[in-house]
């Protein structure tokens, strides 16, 4: 009977030893998509959620979340061909990402420790270039837009898409990865 109990309690001691487990890092579900009736109040709730992260590591968080969810919004608008739509998702990402960047030179500068998102950034980064380099290899180098009851515009992809890329390795260097 001790044998019994023995072993269950090892078994229940090695169940319950706590594993590391490593995950890649996951871009989110796309959110709400322009056309939505809520999306312009996820948009002004975005905004409005700024002024609660305070803090480096917070606001780190918060840029790294908002510059996700805008570049697969913009992945799911190249995909269902809505240039025009995907470039502002793409710009929106951008700027996030460069308010990232200038987090971390300000961070650098007012030597505050953000050494413990260095990994997660790192990560964001493989992501976002991986899912920016697919659509590159995807889309055309340029689309003619053309809008029902105003002018036709120009959309350089392949450029708009190399500035985005180029603003993550920016964040890359300035990480000191």
């Amino acid at each position: 009977m001790s044998k019994v109990i023995g072993s269950f309690i090892l078994f229940l001691t090695i169940l319950s030893v706590p594993r590391l487990v490593i995950a890649a890092y996951v871009l989110p579900y796309p959110s709400y998509m322009p056309g939505n009736k809520l999306y312009k109040i996820s948009r002004v709730a975005d905004d409005i959620k700024s002024y609660w992260y305070f803090g480096n590591i917070a606001k780190t968080k918060y840029y790294l979340a908002l510059s996700d969810k805008y570049l697969v919004e913009a992945k799911t608008l190249f995909e269902y061909k809505q240039y025009l739509l995907a470039t502002e998702a793409l710009d929106r990402s951008n700027r996030y990402a460069h308010r990232l960047r200038l987090l971390i030179l300000t961070s650098k500068k007012e030597n505050i420790d953000i050494s413990s998102m260095r990994p997660i950034i790192r990560e964001y980064i493989i992501a976002h270039e991986s899912v920016l380099n697919t659509l590159k290899d995807q889309l055309p180098a340029q689309v003619l837009w053309q809008p029902e009851k105003q002018s036709s515009v120009l959309l350089p992809l392949h450029e708009l898409i190399d500035i985005a890329l180029e603003e993550r390795k920016n964040i890359n260097q300035f990480n000191g990865l």
